[in-house]
């Protein structure tokens, strides 16, 4: 459940606020992108896609992209819907074998527990989401599905999933070595509909690059990075500046090799490392990052991308958003506090190049018809030495047992009958 949530506001009150005001537009966003339910009724229940003996229904998929859309889940929501749905089927086949259902008071807990996320009460979320024509059920149907899920895997793989006292010291930096800071380049191209064949074929043939000449060259031949004027080039930086997913695989590299292709919503992303570094100490650990996302519409058109340099002339800190957002849908701007496993990886790479209120506008939404003027408003380092050391044993055992569960997903799908219809 956790996996696809973005409801987690900078504050209440402007969230409640914008959930309230952009009800009616996103009522009307949902109804063109989905069409009208009355003329498509009889067809909405028959099947769309078939998961070895299971059915998802044209229903489902239109609840769940409404759903998706609501909170703002990167991507196409349709597609999302789709493969959403199809490896819920596998969790529940898998579920059904081991016998795991919730409780009625554990869905009801997880419901609950949603709403709360948005300082709403379960039935002021419920609310929202018919304002938007998401039916109560589609939100059971996903917590339900994730609490299940989440409780068979821990079963399965918890055991294997906890990590060494040795394994912490060094994942705190604690082992004798210090921290480890990075030199990479990065090569960002936006994909769509219309290019994606060949931004696929330039990724894989960037990928088995192996100079730093010839990665330099691809990238000012092909990104779309502000980094591409120096052969994306990136300076030195602390690892655990990077998001938490793509620690592992710059870990994995050796000087000159790339990584392979990594998908964000609307642009594929190549690295590069250069070198690595031991350093005295330990490296940072950082509690939370918080940053502050305003769109802008035009996507990378030179119009907005000038409407966005305008924007970032005009500001210093995160809080001047809220001025330069007055008077607009609040919509328009988004401010979050996360722990930096739940930032979206687009986000967390770019997060990682800035400093304290510097600005970036290197990505989009919205398919790519949205420009977001990203900001870091600051890191919160972890404090608490005890705490710290208990914060990162956790988080090696669920970054476990995420790449467990993503793993028997694969093979599940890999091994099942997947048609549309």
């Amino acid at each position: 459940m956790q996996k696809h949530l973005s409801f987690r506001p900078h504050n209440a009150a402007p969230f409640v606020q914008r959930l309230s005001q952009s009800a009616a537009a996103i009522a009307l966003a949902t109804a063109v992108m989905f069409g009208p339910a009355p003329a498509v009724a009889q067809g909405l229940f028959a099947p769309a896609v078939t998961v070895n003996d299971a059915v998802v229904t044209n229903y489902e998929l239109e609840q769940r992209a409404r759903f998706l859309t609501l909170l703002r889940d990167p991507g196409d929501p349709q597609k999302k819907a789709r493969e959403d749905l199809i490896l819920d089927r596998l969790k529940l086949d898998v579920l059904a074998q081991a016998g795991i259902e919730p409780t009625e008071e554990e869905i009801v807990e997880g419901m609950t527990e949603l709403a709360g996320r948005a300082n709403l009460s379960l039935q002021e979320f419920l609310n929202v989401l018919g304002q938007n024509g998401v039916a109560p059920e589609t939100l059971r149907d996903f917590t339900r599905v994730g609490i299940a899920w989440r409780e068979y895997i821990a079963a399965r793989y918890l055991a294997q999933a906890r990590p060494s006292e040795e394994e912490i010291d060094r994942a705190m930096g604690l082992s004798g070595s210090g921290g480890v800071e990075v030199l990479l380049s990065e090569l960002i191209m936006p994909i769509n509909a219309q290019n994606a064949a060949q931004v696929e074929d330039i990724a894989q043939q960037v990928s088995r690059i192996t100079t730093t000449g010839a990665f330099s060259q691809a990238a000012q031949q092909y990104s779309a990075t502000a980094t591409r004027q120096s052969g994306g080039r990136l300076p030195w930086m602390p690892l655990t500046n990077l998001p938490p997913q793509l620690q592992q695989v710059v870990l994995g590299l050796r000087p000159g090799e790339v990584t392979a292709p990594l998908p964000l919503d609307g642009a594929v992303a190549l690295f590069q490392l250069r070198d690595l570094r031991e350093t005295s100490g330990a490296a940072p650990s950082y509690a939370a990052i918080e940053y502050a996302a305003y769109y802008l519409p035009g996507g990378r058109t030179p119009e907005a991308l000038a409407a966005g340099t305008k924007v970032i002339n005009a500001i210093d800190t995160c809080d001047d958003l809220y001025g330069v957002a007055k008077d607009q849908d609040p919509s328009v701007l988004d401010r979050e506090t996360l722990a930096p496993a739940e930032i979206p990886q687009d986000i967390a790479i770019e997060l990682a190049k800035l400093d304290p209120n510097e600005t970036s506008l290197a990505l989009t939404r919205n398919n790519g018809q949205t420009l977001m003027l990203l900001m870091l408003c600051g890191r919160t380092a972890e404090v608490n030495a005890d705490a710290s050391r208990e914060s990162v044993g956790n988080a090696l055992t669920q970054q476990r047992l995420g790449a467990f569960a993503d793993s028997l997903l694969e093979q599940l799908k890999a091994d099942a009958r997947i048609s549309d219809e």
